[in-house]
């Protein structure tokens, strides 16, 4: 019988380029042999790469019978590149357009979650600016008006790039000057202080039509403050518990949450949830991953064998479900 051609897209014209590499040689390492892997590159300025030859879309997946999207940020994320496999009529594993646009967009998600019940951050959406002067103004309107310390992200980006807990009228300035510069708009938030948690969830895993895996709580190096885009990728130093130190309620609280978070979004196939758990203030979403990472610092493959599966069974359960179209 002829192997399945799978084709892994990763790269991208994103600020995630260097993860997604990586999550996407862990998939190439660890595809089951059943498959034919592909290797398909999309380079930093958006150029379709297959067999080390420039080419586009159509070619890169002719003969392709599905892809395995290790793409992450813009592009790859945001709806974007599921748009092209749509209309290639080529079945992908994660989410489709609308609810990778959604997830990749923290305000309109923030705005999902709060309909679904789930508690989130005080947040104000901020537009761009036309000037530096504007952005001192804002600053010192912020300093005075909004909860401090805030944090403060482009509203577009994952990975924790661009972010920045403000405490100061300093560091928030900078920390917007920071967001803007990757563009679009920026949301201030609300900091909570409390344990940072993650939680994935499946479709269709051990017998569940959603399936949380357990949360793992998160300890980023003092030096980082919180789990921003080096803790992740970079540090060794950061430390993973799991399953962690969260009382029964606040567990069945996080995966209640992750579920209905994957609900709200009308996400796809896998997902996973970032949380800050305050002791006096319950469990509050942060924001929702439609494409997790794959790297060897990433925690959904932590996640997936620490509930007695591998890798390559979780892989193989992606393509499957791309497959079945579901």
């Amino acid at each position: 019988m002829a192997k399945l051609h799978v084709a892994i897209i990763r790269g991208g014209p994103s600020s995630e380029y260097e993860v997604s590499l990586a999550s996407g040689d862990t998939i190439l390492k660890n595809i089951p042999e059943k498959y034919h892997p592909v290797d398909i590159l999309i380079s930093k300025s958006g150029q379709w790469h297959r067999g080390g030859m420039e080419v586009d879309p159509r070619r890169a997946l002719s003969s392709i019978d599905v892809v395995f999207n290790a793409l992450h940020g813009e592009y790859g994320e945001d709806g974007k590149v599921q748009q092209i496999l749509d209309r290639l009529g080529v079945p992908y594993t994660g989410s489709g357009v609308l609810g990778s646009a959604l997830g990749m967009n923290k305000h309109l998600a923030k705005q999902h979650f709060i309909k679904a019940g789930l508690k989130t951050p005080h947040s104000k959406l901020i537009s761009p600016l036309s000037d530096d002067e504007q952005l001192q103004d804002l600053a010192r309107t912020l300093f005075k008006s909004f909860p401090i310390p805030a944090v403060v992200k482009p509203v577009s980006a994952g990975s924790s790039v661009g972010v920045t807990i403000a405490r100061t009228l300093a560091e928030l300035e900078a920390g917007l000057t920071k967001a803007f510069s990757l563009g679009g708009s920026v949301l201030v938030e609300e900091f909570i202080p409390g344990k940072e948690a993650t939680c994935g969830v499946i479709e269709q895993f051990r017998g569940e039509a959603l399936y949380a895996l357990m949360p793992i709580e998160i300890t980023p190096p003092p030096k980082n403050g919180f789990y921003d885009y080096e803790a992740k990728y970079v540090s060794n130093d950061t430390g993973y518990v799991l399953p962690g130190n969260f009382t029964k309620e606040e567990k069945e609280a996080i995966q209640k949450a992750s579920i209905l978070a994957h609900q709200s979004l009308g996400l796809r196939h896998y997902s996973r949830s970032d949380f800050i758990v305050s002791p006096k203030r319950g469990v509050y979403i942060l924001e929702t991953n439609t494409l997790p990472g794959m790297t060897s610092h990433s925690l959904v493959p932590k996640s997936i064998e620490a509930v007695g599966s591998t890798l390559p069974e979780f892989i193989e359960h992606l393509l499957t479900l791309a497959l079945e179209r579901k």
